[in-house]
């Protein structure tokens, strides 16, 4: 079975003459999940387009097993 992982995706929103920094974690399968749900996420609640939105960072969030 797949294991679900946690990242956590660093960026900002370029608009005209306005940035706005985001710093959001996702539970998903793959690195690729996460950033899919990212761009839905951010271009729902900002009307942001693809290429409006820069990723500086995706890390995936080790998870301590009991």
């Amino acid at each position: 079975m797949s294991e679900v992982k946690k990242f956590t995706i660093t960026g900002e929103i370029r608009k005209a003459k306005l940035k706005i920094p985001f710093s959001v974690a996702y539970d998903a399968l793959k690195q690729e999940h996460a950033l899919q749900r990212l761009y839905a996420e951010m271009g729902s609640r900002h009307r942001a387009r693809r290429f409006e939105i820069k990723i500086a960072n995706i890390q995936e969030i080790k998870q301590a097993t009991a």
